[in-house]
């Protein structure tokens, strides 16, 4: 039996991030430039999120490029810049087929105009889809986000909008750029590393994580399944005991039957 078919359906996360990685030891062991791995990189893209909002996952987010990722050499960020922008373009149609709207999180401010332009036509083309929302991490970090989110709370607390004894993790949340959206409860990362590279640091303090040997070019839809798979043979407990989740179970049953599985 496949990990697809053993997947239930009804205990599907609702938010999975991906850590894409490898690509450039991908081409390296092909024997090519690494920009051949990123454009490789773009069908891993495609295979994944179209497997995760035909089983009805409501959120994907991948990291796409970090604020780390400006310090790379800049033949490669430029032909980064250049796939982003074909990529947006030739994958629209593909979006709208398969319901999905594209939505992105970070310093978009500071990517090439041309991407800026590409970005806003993709995300108002795909606006009324209503399946998945696909989540580009663009010019990301978490460390940014966390710094930028705590400036606006301190600059609204100094124009009176708000009182420092109203700060709490609730409010904090509403500050960061992933505040439209629920946390995610699975981090995938590809590559063999095992690390989260400033990301979502604040949002995946209980995601479970799946980390995998292989390079983000040869992840398909298979090895998501496998993930998916995985991590529904966890036990999330969330602080609590074992015990304490069982009786939890056991109430909800005999308060809501009916609404129980």
């Amino acid at each position: 039996m496949s990990a697809k078919e053993q997947l239930n359906l009804d205990k599907l996360p609702q938010h999975v991030a991906i850590i894409m990685d490898g690509n450039g030891r991908w081409a390296q062991m092909h024997g090519q430039l690494r920009v051949y791995g990123h454009k490789s990189g773009v069908n891993s893209v495609r295979e994944t999120a179209e497997a995760a909002a035909a089983l009805g996952i409501k959120y994907l987010t991948l990291y796409a490029f970090s604020t780390e990722n400006w310090n790379r050499p800049k033949d490669e960020v430029d032909a980064l810049m250049e796939l982003l922008v074909h990529t947006i373009n030739s994958e629209r149609e593909t979006l709208n087929e398969n319901n999905i709207r594209l939505a992105t999180i970070g310093d978009t401010d500071s990517l090439p105009p041309r991407c800026q332009e590409g970005l806003a036509e993709a995300i108002a083309a795909t606006s009324s889809n209503a399946g998945m929302t696909l989540i580009l991490a663009l010019s990301y970090s978490s460390r940014w986000e966390i710094v930028e989110a705590t400036r606006r709370i301190a600059a609204d607390v100094e124009a009176g909008k708000l009182k420092a004894s109203e700060v709490n993790s609730d409010l904090f949340g509403t500050y960061l750029t992933t505040s439209k959206y629920p946390d995610p409860e699975l981090l995938i990362r590809t590559s063999g590393e095992h690390r989260v590279s400033n990301f979502l640091l604040w949002q995946i303090a209980y995601a479970e994580f799946y980390f995998t040997e292989t390079l983000w070019p040869d992840f398909g839809k298979e090895e998501f399944y496998q993930a998916l798979l995985d991590f529904q043979q966890r036990e999330r407990r969330f602080g609590k005991t074992s015990q304490q989740l069982i009786e939890q179970a056991i109430d909800n049953f005999f308060n809501n039957p009916s609404g129980s599985k």
